[in-house]
């Protein structure tokens, strides 16, 4: 029996780095694409000491001749994880076409070359907590209402449509796995709560303070390595079906702030919220997940609570 070809776009990012990690013990064959494969970027993949495990390629310009050229190298590919493109709701904001044309044009381009070959490829996308409207109780499952507020979870929330488009009308095993936040040491420092790990083990070596905005936000929070389970079981299905992926569990960045200020033992004094900078308008306060049908139909659910998952990114900090 053959082992399984799989390929991820995205492979230097914290996601694509810990499903290449999974996949490879799994006995796969791995492809990888990159907009940078600078050494300097694919610090993660080194991290987990996987990097020349993996067949990477370079490409920022995603067009039709280049997937032929991956395809006629590999003849069959059996899956597709599609974990690229723009990542912050923030930057999105002031680069909108850029953030359509990674997150949205290269979806439907992939998924194209796909319907066009007739091969049977499984296809991931991620997507994002980010589409959802605000409800009552600020819990979100598969069918609550779709209502983004940046273009980041505009093209989230298309490319999710255009998922379901590709499956009902091309017959053609794809999906979505709804992504609420998933942390860890491979975590980008773009985002609030590596920002916190990183700001607090400064402060903890050369004093100083830490600056945010609203520290009574609420996320649901996971462990990232379990998220990336999650996609490979969703491949594995018998039929392709949208998922919520996330733990159930909310906590508010002060939360989260005191967890690593209790275990660094710093002065809380040195906590500067509410600073406009970092206040991004018509945020939803809380997010929380319902993950039942991801429990149901591919028996996962995330392993990890805050106090771990903080004990995990202090001790292994990266940067």
């Amino acid at each position: 029996m053959r082992n399984k070809i799989a390929l991820i776009f995205g492979i230097s990012g914290q996601d694509g780095a810990y499903l290449a990690d999974f996949l490879l013990k799994k006995k796969y064959k791995l492809l990888g694409i990159t907009r940078n494969n600078s050494k300097s970027n694919l610090f993660r993949l080194k991290k987990l000491k996987i990097e020349k495990k993996i067949k990477i390629y370079q490409n920022k310009i995603l067009n039709s001749a280049f997937l032929k050229k991956i395809f006629n190298s590999n003849k069959i590919i059996d899956e597709i994880y599609f974990l690229s493109g723009e990542t912050s709701p923030l930057r999105s904001i002031a680069e909108p076409i850029q953030t359509f044309d990674s997150n949205v044009i290269n979806l439907i381009k992939i998924l194209e070359f796909i319907k066009s070959k007739n091969i049977k490829t499984k296809f991931f996308y991620a997507s994002s907590s980010e589409i959802f409207k605000k409800n009552k109780k600020n819990i979100f499952n598969e069918s609550s209402e779709i209502g983004p507020r940046s273009p980041y979870g505009i093209s989230k929330a298309t490319g999710l449509w255009i998922v379901k488009y590709y499956r009902k009308q091309h017959n053609l095993f794809c999906c979505s796995g709804i992504l609420f936040n998933h942390e860890s040491p491979l975590r980008s420092n773009k985002f609030v709560f590596k920002k916190i790990i990183q700001e607090s083990k400064k402060i903890k070596k050369k004093g100083g303070n830490i600056y945010l905005g609203n520290l009574n936000i609420e996320r649901d929070i996971g462990w990232a390595p379990d998220y990336v389970k999650a996609f490979w079981k969703m491949l594995q299905l018998n039929k392709p079906s949208d998922l919520v992926i996330g733990s159930g569990n909310i906590y508010s960045i002060k939360t989260f702030l005191n967890i690593t200020f209790d275990k660094l033992k710093l002065d809380k004094n040195k906590i500067k919220a509410n600073k406009k900078n970092f206040i991004r308008a018509n945020e939803i306060n809380s997010y929380k997940a319902n993950p039942s049908l991801a429990k149901k139909k591919i028996n996962w659910k995330n392993t990890l609570k805050l106090k771990e998952i903080v004990s995990k990114m202090i001790n292994d900090e990266l940067y």
